[in-house]
């Protein structure tokens, strides 16, 4: 088996990723401490098309070098918002028509498994998922203002994973859920 390489691989240029029809999927960051994280999620958010990702609190924004390390360029790609507050961002988000889900361990929350099936059913299809500070998680406040919460189950010793790495799987199995392959 031999690797491809990059020219075989027919990736988008950066002018035909814009205009490429996005999955309805933006992911909130709530005050995320970490500009690599931040720079993760940029990345992913590139490779499935998403619609974009809004920064809030104190989240850094591109342009920025640290940002830059773990995105490679994909802070130049995806569209992206600055909210100076998660409520704010949360509040455009239900007036623009998306359900909105926190990423969180709470009383009630629902599997990540139970939220595809419900995600299937929505007419709408309009989903954003938000993503909390590294330590503290999505804030109350803001997930009361949420359409329900999302959690990952963990087996494990540790209660949580790296917000990065929830990112990668909350977005890959959504981005399942609304584009579903033949």
């Amino acid at each position: 088996m031999k690797k491809l390489s990059i020219s075989e691989m027919n990736r988008l240029t950066p002018e035909a990723f814009h205009k490429a029809p996005k999955v309805p999927l933006v992911v909130v960051l709530d005050n995320i401490r970490s500009q690599h994280n931040v720079g993760a999620v940029f990345r992913t958010a590139d490779a499935f098309r998403l619609q974009g990702v809004y920064l809030c609190g104190i989240c850094c924004c591109p342009p920025n070098a640290e940002i830059h390390k773990t995105a490679l360029g994909a802070e130049d790609t995806v569209d992206w918002l600055y909210f100076k507050d998660t409520m704010e961002a949360v509040n455009t988000l239900h007036e623009a028509g998306y359900t909105v889900y926190a990423v969180e361990q709470a009383h009630g929350s629902m599997t990540l498994e139970e939220a595809i099936r419900n995600i299937r059913k929505l007419e709408k299809g309009k989903i954003a998922v938000i993503l909390g500070h590294e330590v503290f998680g999505v804030r109350q406040e803001v997930v009361d203002a949420s359409d329900g919460c999302i959690e990952i189950p963990q087996y494990g010793t540790k209660h949580s994973l790296n917000v990065s790495i929830t990112a990668g799987i909350v977005i890959y199995e959504i981005f399942n859920a609304l584009v579903p392959r033949s």
